[in-house]
């Protein structure tokens, strides 16, 4: 049990919610673009 304490304190999940916020804001942007292509640029 120790081990696992030991793992999950050495998570940092400030780190990991930041990443995964980026990623969501970085991956968005081409998505709009696409979804806009598919629809002849009409929203």
């Amino acid at each position: 049990m120790d081990f696992l304490t030991n793992t999950l304190s050495g998570i940092n999940f400030q780190l990991i919610f930041q990443l995964t916020c980026l990623a969501l804001i970085v991956i968005s942007g081409p998505v709009i673009i696409f979804l806009l292509s598919a629809n002849n640029g009409d929203l």
